[in-house]
């Protein structure tokens, strides 16, 4: 069994975590946010230590190694632009690291925690889930086995968010990297891992709201269209919409969503995860879409 800690118990993101390690066989021991809204908890280890203040979770962690009661994994589900320093902290603990997307938002600290990771020993890794989806890995299979190059790729997803987005950490770019590196980097990661890297870019629109584009990927081209405004739901009844078209078929990602944490943390376990690398191309590429975007007043990108 091993031990695991978590920052940001409070999100949205978190109980996909707890499931997961709780399915997997392992138990929490300390968990951290800045809400205490967390009776979550109670479903999953309600005899987690649970801290608002990371000082005293800090002490809480330093006492359990101090008293030769070490904590295998600290996962992090904390708001993006603390991931790189979370990510830190669990390296200099001693703890092995799973990291929520994006790992970065800022591809200028992609190279520190590459480096920190090698010169510390234990490893990073980052849930990139999409990639297990039953139909994502059938798709990859196919595109690897082809000699084909010219796919013809539709990509829309549209997940509708109410007025609270625009009050929330993720509506701030300086605080989420923006709708691309919040919502849209998975799918721009599963677009380079299965058609290859990106030849050339460009970007139509990118505003608070919404955006659209079109990659140029060594094995095809993709039309992508990203939204969390509600009234692009609307003829779906106001229900997120997942659409993967590669030439005339239609790949069905509107089922299977919550129990891919949970795979992914079994990798995880057995040494097979999604490491810092995996996820560098499309960082990166996400990072460059930001001289696109646009908000009320900007008249010129």
């Amino acid at each position: 069994m091993k031990k695991f800690t978590l920052i940001g118990v409070g999100g949205y993101i978190a109980p996909r975590h707890l499931k997961a390690i709780k399915d997997t066989g392992n138990i929490l021991v300390a968990a951290l946010d800045k809400h205490d809204s967390v009776g979550i908890l109670d479903s999953y280890f309600p005899n987690c230590s649970f801290f608002t203040e990371f000082e005293r979770f800090d002490r809480h962690i330093n006492k359990l190694y101090c008293s030769g009661d070490t904590v295998d994994y600290l996962s992090i589900c904390s708001p993006n632009y603390l991931h790189d320093a979370h990510i830190r902290y669990g390296l200099r603990m001693g703890m092995n690291v799973i990291c929520e997307k994006p790992l970065v938002i800022n591809y200028k600290n992609f190279e520190y925690i590459k480096k920190l990771e090698n010169d510390n020993g234990n490893k990073v890794n980052v849930i990139l889930q999409l990639r297990l989806h039953p139909e994502i890995v059938k798709l990859k299979n196919i595109i690897d086995n082809s000699k084909k190059t010219d796919y013809k790729i539709n990509l829309q997803y549209f997940t509708p968010r109410g007025k609270w987005y625009d009050y929330s950490w993720k509506s701030d770019v300086t605080k989420s990297g923006g709708l691309l590196m919040n919502i849209g980097v998975h799918f721009f990661d599963l677009l380079i891992w299965i058609f290859g890297p990106v030849v050339k870019y460009s970007v139509e629109k990118y505003t608070q709201h919404k955006s659209k584009g079109t990659l140029v990927l060594k094995k095809g081209i993709a039309n992508w269209n990203l939204s969390i405004d509600r009234q692009d739901c609307k003829f779906n009844n106001y229900d997120p919409y997942r659409l993967l078209k590669v030439d005339d078929e239609i790949i069905d990602l509107n089922y299977n969503f919550v129990n891919l944490h949970t795979l992914a943390y079994q990798q995880i376990l057995d040494n097979n995860g999604f490491s810092i690398t995996n996820c560098e191309d499309s960082i990166k590429l996400v990072n460059n879409f930001l001289k696109y975007y646009t908000y009320p007043g900007k008249e010129t990108v």
